[in-house]
Formats: C-alpha cells, sequence, structure tokens
C-alpha cells in the first residue's frame, strides 16, 4: 500500500514528478519551455508553497495563482484539452506515488482549481462581473 501526501516533502516527491511529465508533454508542455520557460528549480519550491498551503493550511504561498495564469493565457490561450490534460497528469503521477485521504482531496482541489481557472481563462477581464 502505498503512502498518504502527509509532508511538504512529499508534495517535493510528487511535484517533481508531475512537472517531469508535463515538461514532456506533447499537449502541455510547450507553456512550461516555450510559452514561459519556466525554470523547474524555482518553479517547483513555489508550486510547493502552494499545495502546501492548499492541502495543510500553511501559509507558505502568498502570490495570486490567477494572475500568473492570466499573464500564460494572454502569450498563449489555455484550451479545455490544456486542462484536461494537466488533470490527467496530475491524477497519475498521485496515483503513482500515494493513496489516501489527503491524496484524493489534492487530486479533488486540482479539479477545482481548474475548473475555476477554466472560467477565470474564457471570461474576457476574469470574473469581474459588474453589476
Amino acid at each position: 500500500m502505498k503512502k498518504d501526501l502527509e509532508s511538504r516533502e512529499d508534495l517535493l516527491k510528487l511535484l517533481t514528478a508531475f512537472y517531469e511529465k508535463v515538461f514532456s508533454d506533447e499537449v502541455i508542455g510547450f507553456f512550461f519551455h516555450k510559452v514561459m520557460q519556466v525554470d523547474l528549480e524555482k518553479h517547483i519550491p513555489i508550486i510547493t508553497d502552494f499545495w502546501e498551503t492548499v492541502l495543510f493550511q500553511a501559509t507558505s504561498y502568498r502570490k495570486n495563482a490567477v494572475e500568473v495564469h492570466t499573464r500564460i493565457n494572454d502569450l498563449s490561450p489555455m484550451e479545455e484539452k490544456h486542462f484536461n490534460r494537466w488533470l490527467k497528469l496530475f491524477g497519475e503521477t498521485m496515483d503513482e506515488y500515494f493513496e489516501g485521504p489527503t491524496a484524493e482531496t489534492a487530486k479533488q482541489r486540482a479539479l477545482s482549481i481548474a475548473t475555476v481557472m477554466r472560467i477565470k481563462m474564457a471570461t474576457p477581464g476574469g470574473l469581474n462581473i459588474k453589476k
């Protein structure tokens, strides 16, 4: 039986494996190595902060994830297939390394995050709806 996600170290293991897949993926890899030219050594600690905050109520992530993705979307629009692929790779990677309640919560949160991002990237100006 695999262990559940329990620590920052577990997140580092998960996210390192996940981004190795993402970088070489034919559907979404270009966002990371062509559109944004992401430096994984810098990105992994930041994205680990994000997931540590989401899953373990840490306060390590202080950036605006929507703002970052809006800039990416401005350079190369994100499509439904991109979100679906991100979710597929995230779920597969999680299932390879971890299982348990926190791992399941992480997959549910990933779906929620992707859903919100889909909406915000598809709506001009985000969700700033004027009444």
